[in-house]
């Protein structure tokens, strides 16, 4: 690593501690304006709070990455050209790559960092501090509630077109785990219901991988005509073919944001868009969030050429376009996440979108700058 490498890497080795520091900190308190009441409701103690925080800190890594080292670079660059050091680094034959090579190892590294953690650490930090948090709430209802009306869901459904069941839960308690007002219709192919099972309670036996109904009855129906044909009541009766994970049910209740990659991937595992067309989105976010890392790259293709651009240009000028060229590239993700959720493009396409936009205009910049 020559002079030059050493000393722009050490300048923005600063820049970035220092803003890394200062974004979580802010993110930290953002939060915990949103969810510490919250926490202090359920009577929390300080160290319950603090794992929690701790729990959650990963899961803020995507967001504040980014944002830190384009912030670090544009302040690292801006004091460079302001002293006239790129000047004199340019004067010296040294071309605009070779005094941003080690600022492009950086981006490079983050980049593969910020993966590793999307593929293992963050999804953990999301499903462990949502669990967490729940359990907290959850064990506060229960001074005053029995633990099947604690923490649930109402209206659960889900259509299992590959084996032909069709699930609707009045409730489901995600404390008990426990289904209450549990219907199941089954059908063949064409659609044709076959039979339906109707019970007040059901809960899924993970030793087995099936499902136990609880005081119903099954009732069974002509494939032709659709009419009853017999109803066998019953107390207590597992259906070992009914192998329906409750998480996954869950997880299709909630937003594709608050899903991790490890909870995203087993929806569209399991459920194709064909099946589901609401499961587009979340293939569309599971895309996302592996096409996330590389904006290292393009943050770096950003502040580099608006950053030591003219040397007779107020620096603060690049770095206000090298910001408004970062927001455009979140629109652009926006755009293409609507794009993508409407089939407009493919899933795959509409998390790259924006990346490989960005990176051929900083491709562009960069070679005009130089």
């Amino acid at each position: 690593m020559s002079l030059i490498d050493r000393y722009v890497l050490k300048e923005w080795l600063i820049g970035f501690t220092l803003t890394m520091g200062v974004i979580i900190g802010i993110l930290i308190l953002q939060n915990m304006y949103d969810s510490l009441p919250d926490l202090l409701d359920t009577d929390a103690s300080f160290q319950q709070i603090l794992f929690y925080y701790s729990l959650a800190l990963p899961s803020y890594l995507p967001a504040i990455l980014p944002i830190a080292l384009l912030v670090s670079l544009l302040f690292t660059l801006g004091t460079l050209h302001r002293n006239n050091e790129i000047i004199a680094m340019r004067a010296s034959g040294a071309s605009l790559f070779r005094i941003s090579r080690s600022l492009w190892g950086a981006g490079l590294l983050l980049t593969a960092l910020l993966f590793y953690l999307t593929a293992s650490v963050i999804p953990k930090s999301v499903e462990q501090s949502r669990t967490f948090f729940d359990n907290l709430e959850f064990a506060a209802d229960e001074v005053e509630q029995d633990a099947r009306e604690v923490g649930l869901i109402y209206n659960l459904g889900f259509d299992n077109l590959k084996d032909g069941r069709l699930w609707f839960m009045n409730r489901f308690s995600e404390r008990a785990w426990l289904g209450l007002g549990v219907n199941v219709h089954s059908r063949d192919q064409s659609g044709q219901e076959l039979s339906r099972i109707s019970a007040s309670e059901a809960y899924f036996d993970n030793t087995q991988g099936s499902w136990v109904f609880i005081n119903g009855r099954e009732l069974m129906l002509d494939p032709e005509t659709g009419d009853p044909l017999r109803a066998l009541t019953f107390k207590e009766k597992k259906f070992e073919d009914f192998d329906e994970d409750p998480t996954l049910m869950l997880a299709l209740h909630k937003k594709p944001k608050e899903l991790s990659l490890n909870e995203l991937k087993r929806i569209i595992d399991t459920v194709t868009p064909e099946e589901n067309p609401s499961v587009r989105a979340y293939l569309v976010q599971y895309y996302s969030l592996l096409a996330a890392p590389f904006s290292c790259l393009v943050v770096v293709g950003i502040a580099v050429p608006f950053a030591v651009a003219g040397v007779r240009t107020n620096p603060m000028i690049g770095v206000s376009k090298a910001m408004g060229f970062f927001a455009i590239f979140y629109v652009l993700m926006s755009v293409a996440s609507i794009l993508g959720e409407r089939q407009l493009v493919s899933a795959m396409l509409a998390a790259w979108i924006p990346n490989l936009v960005m990176l051929a205009l900083s491709a562009r910049l960069f070679i005009k700058a130089r």
